[in-house]
């Protein structure tokens, strides 16, 4: 009779279900002492979180996380160096520390005017005070603000050597030395964030102001491409730039005589600053126009970059037509920029909301309180059905409409009916085909530019509906 193998396999049970529950334990015992470990984990961060609550959030921020490349690029930047000439002689004067109190005191008034004209102070080293304009925040402008800085500065010192109490004190003379070009920006800080800039640019600048003659503002061939539209610029030779060659130098006299308001050219007049925003508007046309085409809800398929756009150039056309100045042209293309972008925030109202947009911004791009008055009611114009008040109004709200007389009337309006329908807002294409016609039928065109561009072929698209509604 065959042995039986039962009480083997029971007892090799018993041993692997030993051996299972040993394991069990084993693995209960590790997660016991995660949880214990994670609790500890979890107690120390909430330490070091109460601990940094207490320290400036910029600085938490970077003891939070791994702090970025702190190197930046710029392709273009203005870098200015001036050097007040004069502490050399007076170091043996007998009242040194008051002058040197003077130069702190002078390097505080240079500190101020470059901060009015968006330009970043780098460093004063002694009798040296180096500011570049185009950064943080990149711009077109920067060439024209830094010297526009200089000339402030400039005239400062001759004030100063004017005043009375100053008659008997040693004077200070300025150079200067100005270029335009790429830099590599280094943040330096965490609490005050300060740049180091470096690069040919930088070294440029300090040789043509180690050339200079007192009392001259020297510019180099790059900056003066970008301002001589602005300031009255002499050549003054060239200097020699090891592996670029002989780079052209010019002195700037001051501002030109149309855009200053005296003979010396020493202050410039409304049309400098008008002309001077008209630069500054293309840095904000590319902000605002950038923030529509990412924040725009995704639905709007009429009011859109796209219908932004053609506003602003129908303004800029029917503007010139009708022979706006230039600032009312510059008020006029800043209006259509703004004039739908409170649809980010919801088609109901966007007017006011893109007016509430527009005084949050404007102010930073040199608009005053009157032209940016002026341009939020501009925008308010185009509120349906709208009841423009004067040419300004006229002319947004010709250029709001334009589509209506243009020869692509169908697929635009085709694509402001799918935006209503997706809103509900809507019925059939038969029903929306009739309610153009009867927004066209009472529309009309304000100004004679408008009339005469698109009233004939507006009449058409009545007449190309009404053969729609008929089939």
């Amino acid at each position: 009779m065959m042995e039986t193998n039962t009480p083997t396999s029971f007892e090799e049970l018993l041993a692997e279900n030993r051996l299972l529950r040993e394991r069990i334990s084993a693995l209960e015992t590790l997660n016991s002492d995660l949880v214990e470990q994670n609790k500890v984990l979890i107690d120390e961060n909430k330490q070091k979180e109460e601990m940094l609550s207490f320290l400036p959030s910029e600085l938490t921020k970077d003891l939070k996380i791994k702090e970025k490349p702190t190197s930046l690029r710029y392709q273009m930047v203005t870098v200015l160096f001036a050097n007040v000439r004069g502490l050399v002689r007076l170091t043996d004067h007998n009242e040194a520390e008051s002058i040197i109190d003077e130069l702190d005191y002078l390097f505080f008034h240079f500190d101020s005017t470059v901060e009015k004209n968006n330009i970043e102070k780098i460093k004063s080293i002694g009798d040296t005070y180096m500011c570049a304009g185009g950064l943080p925040k990149k711009n077109r402008t920067n060439p024209i603000e830094v010297i526009i800085a200089a000339l402030e500065m400039q005239n400062y010192i001759r004030e100063l050597q004017e005043r009375p109490d100053y008659q008997n004190k040693p004077k200070w003379t300025l150079t200067f030395g100005i270029h335009t070009g790429p830099v590599v920006a280094e943040v330096i800080g965490k609490r005050k964030r300060t740049y180091e800039i470096k690069g040919d640019t930088v070294n440029i600048a300090s040789r043509i102001e180690s050339i200079s003659e007192a009392g001259h503002l020297v510019i180099s061939q790059m900056t003066y491409e970008f301002v001589k539209d602005f300031f009255i610029c002499e050549p003054r030779g060239k200097m020699p730039v090891k592996y670029k060659g002989d780079i052209a130098l010019y002195w700037v006299k001051g501002y030109r005589p149309e855009l200053s308001i005296d003979d010396k050219g020493l202050t410039p007049n409304k049309t400098f600053w008008t002309k001077f925003q008209m630069i500054k508007y293309d840095d904000l046309d590319e902000f605002i126009l950038d923030k529509l085409e990412v924040e725009l809800p995704k639905h709007l398929y009429y009011h859109n970059l796209k219908h932004t756009i053609d506003v602003v150039i129908g303004v800029e056309i029917i503007g010139t037509e009708e022979g706006v100045t230039e600032e009312e042209l510059l008020l006029l293309k800043t209006a259509g920029l703004f004039h739908d972008s409170g649809q980010i925030y919801g088609s109901r109202g966007h007017e006011e909301k893109s007016c509430v947009i527009a005084r949050e911004f404007l102010p930073q791009y040199g608009y005053s309180e009157q032209q940016i008055q002026i341009i939020c009611d501009i925008i308010m114009a185009t509120k349906l059905p709208p009841q423009p008040k004067n040419l300004l109004q006229q002319i947004i709200c010709d250029a709001d409409l334009d589509y209506l007389g243009r020869r692509d009337f169908i697929p635009v309006s085709q694509t402001l009916y799918q935006e209503l329908k997706v809103q509900n807002l809507i019925g059939s294409e038969n029903d929306w085909n009739k309610m153009q016609i009867k927004f066209l039928t009472v529309h009309q065109f304000f100004t004679q530019t408008a009339r005469t561009m698109r009233q004939v072929n507006k009449e058409k698209q009545i007449e190309r509906l009404m053969s729609l509604i008929n089939e």
